[in-house]
């Protein structure tokens, strides 16, 4: 199976999409909003913002 490295991450407070290259080696904790600028962080029980607001989860939990 082919591991996915690319994500469309959406802003819960703007609803901005910003497509982005996820770590493969590591979680990815904050990421800020390119538009409103909130400093995004993950949600309970998720490890990293891209399993949080991500269209797929990050490489590690693939």
């Amino acid at each position: 199976m082919e591991v996915i490295t690319r994500a469309r991450l959406t802003c819960p407070q703007c609803g901005f999409v910003d497509e982005l290259e996820m770590p493969t080696d590591s979680c990815q904790f904050f990421q800020q909003c390119a538009r409103c600028k909130t400093v995004l962080r993950p949600e309970q029980g998720d490890c990293c913002v891209f399993c949080s607001y991500g269209d797929v989860p990050c490489p590690s939990m693939q």
